[in-house]
């Protein structure tokens, strides 16, 4: 009786150190759970910071370029030497425009390498003007009566935005035929914004109930739109 009551003793010690043993591996592991969250809490905090630098950055570029415009069309070497006078004296002509003061230019330079004669892409023109009203002119007129015609070629006049949020507008611009297909009234705002009109149609009232949304600047946002379209 003494043998079996100490060997039931020696099994209860064993068990109870193999449990103290489990225990000690679950605290360490709930601290190391807690440890990895708070990493985790961390790093989507700062992924939430670099999203808003990325974004402050991606603004401050375009308001740098606020004053530059765009021309895609204009023939390779067309412009001669001189690409500023080339501007100053075919614009006004191109647009219809009457400039007062007279068009004046920071600088201006075409795009890329150097193409022959005819090519049949030829890299843009970008140019810096001195007057944002006369930037803000140009670009209206495209908006109104673009694209140009000149010498038998669309000379097309855009503003000149930085990568990503040339980026966000054709993401945005791609969803174009899927908001056709949802019946939604949409427009593309600058610098890259959607603004869009949807209507639901009430199965049992038959009335219809529009909902505005409006998305811009982050490329995340344009996430509901993407459920829509694959409805």
């Amino acid at each position: 009786m003494d043998a079996a009551i100490a060997s039931l003793t020696l099994e209860t010690k064993s068990m109870r150190s193999d449990i103290a043993g489990f225990q000690a591996r679950v605290t360490g592991l709930e601290h190391h759970m807690v440890t990895l969250e708070s990493h985790m809490n961390t790093a989507q905090d700062r992924d939430q910071d670099l999203l808003y630098l990325c974004s402050e950055i991606t603004d401050l570029e375009d308001r740098s370029r606020r004053d530059n415009v765009s021309f895609l069309g204009f023939q390779e070497n067309e412009e001669g030497p001189d690409i500023q006078t080339f501007l100053r004296s075919v614009l006004p002509k191109l647009t219809a425009l009457t400039f007062d003061p007279p068009l004046e230019l920071q600088g201006a330079h075409r795009l890329g390498l150097r193409r022959p004669d005819g090519a049949s892409r030829p890299h843009p023109i970008t140019a810096c003007l001195q007057r944002h009203g006369q930037a803000h002119q140009l670009l209206q007129a495209a908006r109104t009566h673009g694209p140009f015609r000149a010498e038998g070629y669309d000379i097309h006049i855009t503003a000149d935005y930085s990568k990503d949020t040339n980026d966000l507008r054709k993401a945005f611009l791609n969803l174009r035929l899927h908001l056709c297909q949802l019946e939604m009234k949409y427009g593309l705002f600058d610098p890259a914004r959607m603004g869009f009109n949807l209507v639901f149609l009430h199965a049992r009232l038959m009335k219809a109930l529009p909902i505005q949304r409006r998305f811009g600047c982050r490329i995340q946002e344009i996430d509901y739109l993407k459920e829509l379209a694959n409805k």
